[in-house]
């Protein structure tokens, strides 16, 4: 016996059975539902295990959220490098890693894919690529000029490390404000 349909707020809600809680919605329920916060989606375009309705449906995220990926020891020799810096004004997990801001520009991170993200000043990076290992960033694609990474196999030391750290702040300080 199937459960009657019933009109709620211009969606159909009701189930046929199936254990699939939205078949009998209209297109506009179905998103109503879709967009509730921290609730599983069960729309056809969202049937994957373990992943739930991000806020305000922006799409899936893992039921877990993953743990930072970072280099933690890195990260504190980094802080440890820019020390009591008065326009060190944040630290804040972005990109998987964890970027140090100076004066509300990143300057550099420890970076989730492994090793440091440096910003540099664009007109610098191609004579920085060709002395060092280091490599210019690619986001979507797209070669970011301000960005080179550096491996950690080239950050063992603090004697490795420091010249990266002065030239990620020296640009960040060059820049506005934010």
């Amino acid at each position: 016996m199937q459960e009657p349909k019933v009109e709620i707020s211009g969606s159909k809600v009701g189930s046929n059975g199936s254990g699939d809680g939205n078949r009998g919605l209209t297109r506009v329920g179905r998103k109503r539902q879709s967009r509730r916060c921290g609730e599983r989606r069960t729309c056809p375009s969202a049937r994957t295990p373990g992943m739930r309705c991000s806020i305000r449906g922006r799409g899936l995220r893992p039921l877990r959220s993953p743990p930072w990926l970072y280099d933690q020891e890195l990260a504190d020799r980094i802080r440890q490098l820019i020390g009591n810096d008065p326009e060190l004004t944040d630290e804040t997990k972005m990109f998987g890693g964890l970027a140090f801001l100076i004066r509300g520009n990143m300057a550099i991170a420890a970076s989730g894919q492994g090793g440091a993200m440096v910003r540099v000043d664009p007109a610098q990076s191609d004579a920085l690529e060709a002395t060092t290992t280091a490599r210019r960033v690619q986001m979507r694609g797209r070669d970011m000029p301000e960005w080179l990474r550096v491996s950690s196999n080239d950050l063992r030391t603090d004697d490795q490390l420091a010249p990266w750290v002065e030239i990620g702040t020296g640009y960040a300080r060059s820049l506005p404000p934010k």
